[in-house]
């Protein structure tokens, strides 16, 4: 059986794509002969990022890693963010000589400038020398592996994120729960937080009801202004977070920052077409008047997917699995 480290600086209880993706390929490791040890910022001292206090910053970590890597004595190591938790894993390997991969999941310097206004291009010089000494970085898409391209990152490799059909896939006969929204139903299902856009979905002339499933540290402002004409649900999982997609007739991804955005896959699985911006990420995965339009007007773009086919979205989805992604991971793994 062979044995893998994979590091990461988000985890639970933190709600995100980095983490579902983690937690789905840990599960397929396991049913493929992996012994998986997960490095989480849970067992060290770690400290909230303030604008974002889910995100932990572990610190005084080196040590603890070197010890933790010589007791295991893994066959790989996959370093899987870029915070001080993935960094004090990097400083350990290169001392070592330890080769490892690393991933790419989350576009900071777009996030940043989101929060900040500006394009800092020292956040580029830090995650080009952060993944300089990867063996093999992974990202999401052909688009997100031309843009690092072109900031001189090297060693690229492309491993598609899944998505599962089997647990996203829509509910018939939920009449009880339609029956709460006017028709049609618009919905954004993700962080309520500023880099998500959401306000632009929010401002969009639309017929019916628009949705807000998840919570952030924008809901409450968000809801004090839109809360009678927006219906906001908070986080909602398992059966709930199903049955609520079911009612649902359009799903409105408003994001530009995104490297893939694993919502849009869930979304397409339960049968919704995707209104979004033609960037990085929906692109990579929309055809657009087929399963979703991607376009710069984003409320045009949400009432033509009224007439699009359900089971063409279902179809994209079935497209991208987990085993697939667990595959390719495997795939560009190096060995220690």
């Amino acid at each position: 059986m062979k044995k893998i480290i994979i590091f990461t600086d988000g985890w639970h209880p933190m709600v995100s794509g980095v983490v579902r993706s983690l937690e789905k390929t840990i599960e397929i490791l396991k049913n493929n002969y992996f012994e998986v040890v997960l490095i989480h910022p849970g067992m060290f001292h770690s400290i909230p990022v303030f604008f974002y206090p889910e995100v932990k910053l572990s610190v005084f970590a080196q040590k603890k890693i070197e010890k933790i890597i010589e007791a295991e004595k893994p066959d790989y190591i996959h370093i899987a963010t870029e915070g001080t938790l993935g960094l004090a894993a990097r400083m350990v390997c290169v001392h070592n000589n330890f080769k490892f991969s690393t991933a790419y999941h989350t576009h900071i310097p777009l996030y940043l400038k989101v929060r900040t206004g500006f394009l800092f291009n020292s956040t580029y010089a830090y995650l080009r020398w952060f993944h300089s000494a990867s063996e093999s970085l992974m990202v999401s898409t052909e688009s997100l592996k031309e843009e690092l391209t072109s900031h001189n990152f090297k060693n690229i490799v492309i491993c598609p994120l899944g998505v599962d059909t089997d647990y996203f896939k829509r509910e018939e006969n939920n009449n009880k729960i339609k029956k709460e929204f006017t028709q049609p139903v618009f919905v954004f299902c993700g962080r309520v937080a500023v880099e998500k856009n959401i306000k632009e979905f929010l401002d969009c002339d639309l017929p019916g009801t628009k949705l807000v499933i998840g919570d952030g540290p924008q809901r409450e402002e968000l809801e004090n202004e839109y809360g009678e004409k927006v219906k906001f649900v908070g986080y909602k999982k398992g059966a709930d977070l199903i049955a609520l997609l079911s009612v649902c007739d359009v799903f409105v991804f408003p994001s530009c920052t995104e490297t893939f955005g694993l919502v849009v896959l869930e979304a397409m699985a339960c049968g919704i077409p995707v209104a979004a911006h033609n960037v990085m990420g929906p692109k990579d995965i929309i055809t657009s008047g087929v399963d979703g339009f991607v376009g710069d007007d984003l409320a045009k773009a949400a009432v033509a997917c009224l007439n699009l086919s359900r089971a063409k979205c279902r179809e994209k989805a079935l497209q991208f699995s987990w085993e697939e992604s667990t595959k390719s991971f495997i795939k560009n793994l190096v060995q220690k």
